[in-house]
């Protein structure tokens, strides 16, 4: 008679070699799970780093915190210049934070677009009270000579960290070179 196979038994492959043979069983399913989640997991973790901008890469999260060293840095100054208000303007940390106070202080009189309304034309070619940065933290600081028609100053309500957060917000949206060759309708002031 012949033998029947217990399904239990091991299966030999029927390759030999060196007299050693091999067992020709299944992988474990824990084990094929595992390597199934692995793929699945390797190619979701690709498409959210390359694809999705779900996560924040390495050069943005360096870039993120140079500025935060920038902007500390620039605080700590103490002392406003032209060349400080440029850099702060190129700074995106001073000119969001400017950018949030002017949305919060500066809208109602200078627009959204700072185009003016009530208050004056921050984004033309022409500027009031002189064609410097400090000209223009001056007014922020102090309000405008024209005490009838102009702004109030902000120093004591905003404080010397806000306000220049403003004046680089605003100057954000110009050039040293363009700033220079803008007419000025009134001696430029001084702090």
């Amino acid at each position: 008679m012949s033998k029947k196979e217990n399904p239990q038994d091991d299966k030999l492959r029927p390759h030999v070699y060196d007299g050693i043979q091999e067992y020709d069983n299944r992988l474990p399913n824990w084990w094929l799970w595992t390597f199934y989640g692995a793929v699945i997991l390797t190619v979701m973790y690709w498409f959210s780093w390359y694809n999705a901008d779900v996560m924040e890469t390495d050069a943005a999260i360096v870039e993120a915190q140079m500025a935060k060293v920038e902007e500390v840095r620039l605080a700590a100054m103490g002392e406003i210049s032209n060349d400080t208000l440029w850099q702060m303007s190129r700074n995106a940390g001073f000119v969001s934070a400017g950018s949030e106070i002017f949305k919060d202080k500066c809208v109602a009189c200078h627009g959204a677009d700072l185009k003016g309304g009530i208050g004056v034309n921050l984004v033309d070619d022409e500027w009031k009270w002189g064609n410097q940065p400090i000209s223009l933290y001056s007014i922020v600081v102090n309000g405008s000579p024209d005490k009838k028609a102009g702004m109030q100053a902000w120093i004591n309500e905003l404080g010397a960290q806000k306000v220049s957060q403003v004046v680089a917000y605003v100057l954000s949206y110009h050039t040293e070179q363009e700033m220079a060759d803008a007419p000025t309708l009134n001696p430029p002031l001084e702090l």
